[in-house]
């Protein structure tokens, strides 16, 4: 029987590119040309540093990386498995800042925009007290069903700080990249997430039950200067988002 190396393909040495980056496209490459099953259990980490002859925190940071695509799976006590073909859950890092559009792409699906509504204004009482700006200050709303590989998956209900952009027309499918495009994309958040139930008009846009389950994350975004300059809320499927976070202890 072939060992696992000779199944994916050993790593390459005299190659410049990071052996865990190696490691992660010799996965990547196994499970696309179904090498790799689906539903296929991966060797333990130990196994597989011992077997490239790598450390094991290069292996979990291959690993990590084809998680976050959704090209692999853990499951608590049981290991790390090839998800299954056509699985429509995104584990989405709570910890790290990036727009929509970034994580799809990132785990190679096509994100995709309805519009519901794109307009300008002044800010609102609340909005004013969450961006930190003065009454009558002008501010961008953008409203939005976010769709991967054409499926729906969440609303968007975002407010930019007026000073931020020339005008709601300056984003397109990303608003993050349109604000990096304009130099003020932010570099830190404060986010919030919840449990609830969509119903109404939310469960009809996104095309799910009535009373069906959901996560409402609601977040502030910062330039490095401290000022705010994003409020957002979306509202995301429960079926379709696992949100995940690194966390660590600290010395004392």
């Amino acid at each position: 029987m072939a060992s696992f190396s000779e199944l994916v393909g050993s790593l390459d040495e005299q190659n410049r590119a990071p052996l865990y980056q190696q490691l992660k496209h010799a996965l990547r490459d196994a499970i696309e040309d179904n090498r790799l099953a689906a539903e296929e259990a991966l060797p333990p980490e130990r196994e597989l540093a011992e077997e490239f002859g790598i450390s094991r925190i290069t292996v979990r940071k291959a690993l990590d990386a084809l998680v976050g695509e959704g090209m692999l799976t853990r499951r608590q006590g049981a290991g790390t498995f090839v998800a299954a073909r056509g699985e429509t859950r995104v584990e989405k890092s709570f910890s790290k800042l990036s727009s929509f559009s970034e994580d799809m792409i990132s785990r190679g699906r096509r994100p995709e925009s309805v519009w519901l509504s794109r307009s300008s204004g002044t800010v609102t009482p609340e909005e004013a007290l969450t961006l930190g700006l003065s009454p009558g200050t002008r501010v961008y709303r953008f409203n939005r069903i976010r769709y991967a590989d054409g499926e729906p998956m969440a609303l968007e209900y975002s407010t930019v700080a007026g000073f931020c952009l020339p005008s709601e027309a300056a984003v397109g499918e990303s608003l993050y990249e349109a604000l990096e495009q304009h130099s003020v994309r932010p570099v830190r958040a404060l986010q919030r997430l919840r449990a609830i139930l969509f119903t109404g008009e939310r469960a009809k846009l996104l095309g799910i039950d009535d009373g069906a389950p959901g996560l409402l994350i609601e977040r502030r975004s910062f330039l490095k200067d401290g000022r705010p300059v994003e409020v957002t809320k979306s509202y995301y499927r429960g079926d379709a988002y696992d949100f995940v976070a690194e966390l660590n202890t600290s010395a004392s």
